[in-house]
């Protein structure tokens, strides 16, 4: 039997196998973090200020803004910190939180993800009851309950996993505390909690996306039987935005969390992980700001402004 002693925290492996690259890595997710920040609050500023944004689309990205912006809290600072210092430790409460956190917030996303494509189906496919279904309280609704089954689902996958009994100092070989690293620094392998985790990531991903793919078989059979190629355009180009940051998220969730065991990886998954944790949150505001002509407009109108009150 192998002595069981508290731990009182954990040490991040992360980057170090590339010590040459810590400096370099630093200034880049510094920088895109920076970015990730100021997109997100300019998006959610440019939705709040222009009342012609108030609308149930444009409610959901404001609040998936700032659930991302929460998101990318919970691991990047911590990362920027264990780049630049010998010590890249963390207390096993601290842990615990991020975990929490961060699999909370991700699940949040995907569901606010969900609500969206539910919002573009209900514009497209019933366009005179859009108002009358998409109503402030049945918005409000669905992002109560995205938050909140989040949240909870997090709780008990959190729970379980910090429940299991871990041996004198670990190591994770990740950059942040995510399910599968924490449980292989875990004195020993538990079924059980494998389980757990199945059941989260099927409901939280693969049951998100199957509702993202039904809303969109009945948006594209909706835009077929549209008689005209410009209407067909217009039709599909408010959901194109969205339809890029759905197969960015949900394609590298599914390779993380979805695939067999055996086929698990630390050393790739790392790497994989940056395009989740820092890519994804990236792309959010610069692709609705790029492919969306109403926010373009907004900020141009913002811009304009400020440049006239400068001139004054």
């Amino acid at each position: 039997m192998m002595n069981e002693t508290k731990v009182m925290e954990f040490v991040l492996i992360g980057f170090s196998d590339f010590p040459d690259l810590q400096i370099p890595l630093f200034i880049f997710f510094f920088l895109t973090y920076l970015v990730i920040l100021t997109g997100n609050v300019l998006l959610m500023t440019i939705i709040r200020l222009h009342r012609h944004l108030h609308i149930p689309m444009y409610f959901f990205l404001s609040i998936l803004s700032f659930s991302e912006t929460c998101y990318t809290f919970t691991v990047i600072p911590k990362m920027l910190v264990n780049l630049i210092t010998e010590k890249k430790s963390i207390s096993f409460t601290g842990c615990a939180a991020q975990m929490f956190f961060f699999l909370g917030f991700g699940g949040t996303n995907c569901m606010l993800l969900t609500a969206m494509g539910y919002d573009r189906c209900v514009a497209i496919c019933k366009p005179l009851h859009y108002r009358l279904l998409m109503n402030d309280t049945v918005c409000s609704q669905l992002v109560a309950f995205a938050v909140v089954t989040g949240f909870t689902l997090s709780l008990i996958v959190t729970y379980f996993i910090f429940t299991l009994p871990f041996c004198g100092e670990k190591e994770i070989n990740h950059y942040f505390c995510d399910m599968r690293p924490v449980i292989q620094a875990a004195c020993t392998e538990n079924n059980g909690i494998e389980i757990v985790i199945f059941i989260f990531c099927i409901v939280v991903v693969f049951g998100s996306f199957l509702l993202i793919i039904l809303s969109y078989i009945l948006i594209f059979n909706t835009i077929l039987k549209i008689p005209s190629t410009e209407g067909k355009r217009k039709a599909f180009s408010t959901c194109a935005s969205h339809l890029i940051v759905v197969v960015v998220h949900f394609g590298c969730a599914s390779i993380i969390y979805l695939r067999p065991k055996s086929t698990y990886s630390l050393e790739e998954d790392t790497l994989i992980s940056v395009t989740y944790t820092v890519v994804t949150p990236l792309l959010n505001p610069v692709v609705y700001s790029l492919r969306n002509k109403d926010v373009q407009l907004a900020l141009r109108k913002g811009l304009g402004r400020k440049t006239c009150t400068g001139m004054r």
